[in-house]
């Protein structure tokens, strides 16, 4: 069983950054960060392939960076010039040997105050 735990939220004005940390009780091939505003769906915002290869939803594409300290077994996401749509719960999600978001962090907030 893999324990996720994400860290690094808080509230922030539009324009400025934040980043979030995931930290992993042990190495994950497949890392991937998700969101989740109240009332809307879950949305993958980007993932990451034995820290190697990144992938970003439109959304965030050139704002958000994802990242991997596999030293550490920790996932980041440096996120810039944050907009208020930016605002949800995010939870970093891992797979040990595919891409199968088989484990879930508790998920740390993020508001973007206009």
């Amino acid at each position: 069983q893999v324990q996720l735990v994400e860290s690094g939220g808080g509230s922030v004005q539009a324009g400025g950054s934040l980043r979030l940390s995931c930290a992993a009780s042990e190495y994950t091939w497949c890392m991937a960060w998700f969101r989740q505003a109240p009332g809307k769906e879950r949305e993958e915002v980007a993932r990451t392939v034995n820290g190697r290869t990144a992938s970003y939803s439109e959304s965030v594409k050139g704002r958000f960076t994802i990242s991997t300290d596999n030293a550490k077994n920790t996932l980041y996401l440096q996120m810039n010039s944050l907009k208020p749509e930016d605002t949800a719960m995010y939870y970093c999600a891992a797979g040990t040997s595919s891409c199968n978001d088989q484990y879930w962090g508790q998920g740390t907030q993020v508001t973007v105050s206009s």
